[in-house]
């Protein structure tokens, strides 16, 4: 196959990428260098920000959303202003992990303990104290789901009836059903362990396949509706850790990457393959 890094940048831990139609953009973040990304007409720009960044979502309204340790942002694209939007999660010592706008445009956001320290390095996990939190945009925030570990995963079936949610701590996929006042049915198993490293953040293609990231696993499980895998995609990273389908015709994937102790020369980087199905768009921030 046919792997393009898409630029000569590498993150530490390259995060949430997000596919722009309209603008037929790229963004992304690298959590650990406190960096949000951008890939537009083959330019590649940064904003360096001043906490760690798990999400990077452009806004109906022309800005851009980032989801920093302290809360949920605006953030200006030309002044690189930023705006607290919200609080979601205001528990001391966590911060937002996986970020995804549902049909609506409304923002999800799975947050857990902080295991980043300032300079970047490693800090340990010792409580599930993450949540899964919907916001508005008007900023109101709903909360979904708590005692997490590794929020991973946040996408939907076509009706907007169930959501596909991951926890890595766990080593497991789950689907929620949504009620009609938008709460969470109880978690449903749907794909647990395997041997290909621990389940990341995920893409679905017009299929309805889910395409998960495997961290450790240097691969892709495109996974089908019932739980069995379709295709295991090798990967010439260590730590994939999520995708998204993006280009005109949404049939290049996108993928990011961590940096890794095997220190392989794409370990960080963003890589871009063709594929034969194409992919679910992304939808913007509606606020």
């Amino acid at each position: 196959m046919l792997w393009t890094a898409v630029t000569p940048h590498r993150a530490q831990l390259g995060e949430g990428p997000f596919w722009d139609g309209p603008t037929q953009a790229l963004y992304w973040v690298n959590i650990a260098g406190k960096q949000a990304l951008r890939l537009k007409d083959g330019r590649l720009q940064v904003w360096q920000l001043p906490e760690h960044v798990s999400a990077f979502i452009p806004c109906e309204s022309g800005d851009a959303l980032v989801t920093l340790s302290s809360g949920v942002y605006r953030l200006d694209l030309v002044t690189e202003a930023l705006t607290l939007l919200c609080v979601a999660d205001p528990q001391a010592g966590n911060r937002g992990n996986e970020a995804r706008c549902d049909a609506q445009g409304r923002l999800w956001l799975g947050t857990m303990q902080n295991n980043i320290g300032e300079q970047g390095e490693d800090l340990p996990i010792t409580r599930r104290s993450g949540g899964l939190f919907r916001i508005d945009a008007d900023g109101q925030v709903t909360p979904l789901l708590s005692g997490l570990g590794i929020p991973n995963t946040l996408l939907w079936n076509e009706e907007g009836s169930q959501v596909h949610f991951g926890d890595s701590m766990d080593a497991t996929l789950y689907r929620h059903g949504i009620q009609a006042n938008g709460q969470l049915d109880p978690a449903h198993p749907w794909f647990g362990p395997h041997e290909r490293g621990g389940p990341d953040g995920s893409a679905m293609d017009v299929e309805g396949y889910i395409w998960n990231a495997r961290w450790d696993g240097s691969c892709l499980l495109r996974i089908a509706p019932d739980g069995s895998v379709e295709r295991i995609l090798e990967l010439p990273v260590s730590r994939p850790t999520s995708c998204v389908f993006g280009g005109p015709d949404l049939t290049t994937l996108y993928i990011t990457s961590a940096a890794s102790p095997l220190d392989h020369p794409l370990d960080g980087a963003v890589l871009a393959i063709e594929v034969d199905v194409p992919g679910k768009p992304c939808t913007r921030f509606a606020g």
